[in-house]
């Protein structure tokens, strides 16, 4: 199982950029694939997550309303659009996965995880 996250970079406020996470050695479909982030000195936390199975999905408030998750099951790769990007935005973003059906952004219930990728949001 590998989780590959790409997409990060140097955005302004305002601004979007949209991550990818290319699964490979399982597929989408009973799994749920979490979006985590950790800001420079802070803790892990998880702000998405969307089911394989069923295309539920989840934000965390702070994101809600400007980040979209998405999957494409034919590409076994999930998508986050970020948009009107924060300073506070700026973190490392992971993805990660676990085999099951119930979405969840608890660190501890995801099994396998993608390296990260920086985002950060500065003028």
């Amino acid at each position: 199982v590998q989780l590959q996250a790409s997409g990060g970079g140097l955005v302004q406020p305002g601004g979007s950029l949209r991550l990818s996470c290319a699964a490979s050695g399982f597929t989408l479909d009973d799994s749920v694939i979490g979006w985590f982030r950790q800001a420079p000195g802070k803790g892990r936390e998880g702000i998405s997550a969307i089911s394989g199975f069923d295309g539920t999905t989840y934000y965390v408030p702070s994101v809600r309303g400007r980040f979209t998750v998405s999957r494409d099951n034919a590409k076994n790769t999930v998508y986050l659009q970020m948009n009107s990007l924060k300073p506070e935005d700026t973190a490392v973003y992971y993805c990660a996965a676990v085999m099951a059906r119930l979405i969840s952004t608890q660190e501890s219930a995801y099994d396998f995880w993608g390296q990260g990728t920086l985002v950060t949001v500065s003028s």
